[in-house]
């Protein structure tokens, strides 16, 4: 006789984890599976590793910026070392990610699920599983790329176990990843190139801060082409030749690796959804607002996977999963409330941003844009960064609409225009917040 369970999670991530143990610590049987190692891409292949890596990119650009001006000396990576501490972080993970989920109560299994029906599916190794509630968290993967010689590039995962780091490296795509992994290659003395083939970098932040970040990527060494529309990428005596089309003709570059920085989908092709009446949109599983398939009451979905309004960020994840898993035991339909998400692309330094970009703002009330280049503030002096800005949006009431920021720590200080724009605070509201001196939280008050 078929097991039969309360609900079944399809990915160990972010949102799959927290779903699951909200839900068997309710007292419902709970299993959750994955074809991969348990943590999902963030701990595993994204967001973490990555910032071990740029650990090592900052304390050398940090010593760079301050040469002849009290730091003396070279100061290099050491990639296999720095790999190394990486490993640090993500080699336990698994086994403590599967550790608290048996805590919790959790099921786990290891291995392929695919729908074989509205209530039940089939996992490698384990046989068939029914479910009173399944929740897809299967996050995404990197989009398939047309151009011949494709099957030649490597994605980010395998960027971030790259044992020795090669001397020439382009970067496909215009987006955070291309943009967050030059900028440790080139700390790490590797010649970066950037293939884009949009006009704009980076769309979903500020124009006017990209173009600052565009600066300080090509005074790192970086080179950006944008309009430049790959053709194909071939064998150049075991390296690559990178072939590409702009307004000016056909140019090309040689590497000695080349990146899949091109976007993301989100990963449920292998789900076989059309045998639990599962729809989707957007290359995702189609949801309401309260993130439950309409085909397919069983079936609610959150992160990556889902084509919800979130946006594919981690706390997004998490946020959605334990959402979901509220609806599921309470039966309700409660919406997630994504009011004051930010987003930062982990350059150096960052650029950062929440709430509506000035764009988005101006069309809909009249707004009060201010834009502050602080490159020249004491925050940058001290560390000698040479590029920073911030621009703040309020409406006519004074409400904070949008904070966009480029320089160091500004991903910190992101946060506190978070909350001022979840809560609803005004500008004159958020500078009569007092701040330790000096400190970045100390400069708000001067940026609007």
């Amino acid at each position: 006789m078929t097991e039969t369970l309360d609900l079944i999670v399809i990915g160990a991530g972010m949102a799959g984890v927290s779903a699951a143990k909200k839900c068997a610590r309710a007292g419902w049987s709970v299993a959750i599976v994955d074809e991969l190692p348990y943590g999902g891409t963030c701990a595993l292949r994204g967001c973490d590793p990555k910032k071990m890596l740029r650990a090592g990119a900052e304390a050398v650009d940090a010593a760079r910026r301050l040469t002849g001006k009290g730091i003396t000396g070279e100061t290099r990576i050491d990639w296999p070392a720095l790999m190394k501490h990486k490993e640090s972080f993500t080699d336990p993970v698994p086994e403590s990610m599967e550790s608290g989920l048996k805590d919790a109560g959790v099921r786990t299994l290891h291995g392929r699920a695919r729908f074989i029906a509205k209530d039940r599916m089939a996992i490698d190794g384990h046989g068939e599983i029914a479910f009173r509630h399944a929740l897809i968290a299967t996050g995404a993967k990197p989009r398939s790329l047309e151009f011949p010689g494709a099957e030649r590039l490597i994605d980010s995962t395998e960027f971030l176990n790259l044992a020795e780091l090669p001397r020439r490296i382009v970067f496909v795509g215009g987006g955070y990843v291309s943009f967050e992994f030059a900028h440790i290659a080139a700390r790490a003395g590797a010649q970066v190139t950037i293939l884009d083939r949009g006009a704009r970098q980076l769309k979903r932040f500020d124009p006017d801060l990209v173009d600052m970040l565009l600066d300080r990527s090509r005074a790192a060494g970086i080179e950006v082409l944008a309009e430049a529309v790959i053709e194909r990428v071939e064998d150049k005596g075991g390296a690559h030749r990178v072939v590409f089309r702009t307004a000016d003709g056909t140019d090309a570059v040689e590497a000695d690796l080349v990146v899949h920085g091109a976007g993301r989908v989100p990963a449920i092709d292998h789900l076989d959804l059309a045998a639990a009446g599962i729809e989707t949109e957007q290359g995702g599983v189609k949801v309401t607002p309260w993130l439950q398939s309409p085909s397919n009451s069983r079936i609610f979905a959150a992160g990556d996977a889902a084509a919800s309004p979130g946006k594919p960020l981690t706390p997004v994840a998490v946020f959605e999963g334990k959402i979901a898993a509220s609806n599921m035991l309470k039966d309700k339909r409660t919406e997630p409330d994504y009011t004051g998400m930010p987003s930062v692309v982990f350059t150096i330094p960052e650029l950062a941003r929440v709430g509506l970009l000035e764009e988005e703002a101006r069309e809909r009330a009249d707004v009060e844009v201010s834009f502050t280049d602080t490159s020249g503030w004491f925050s940058q002096k001290r560390l000698g960064e040479s590029h920073a800005g911030a621009k703040i949006i309020t409406a006519e009431d004074g409400k904070i609409l949008g904070a966009h920021m480029f320089g160091p720590d500004y991903a910190e200080l992101i946060n506190v225009f978070s909350l001022a724009i979840k809560l609803g605070l005004t500008a004159a509201q958020v500078k009569a917040m007092p701040a330790a001196y000096p400190t970045g939280a100390s400069d708000i008050g001067s940026m609007f």
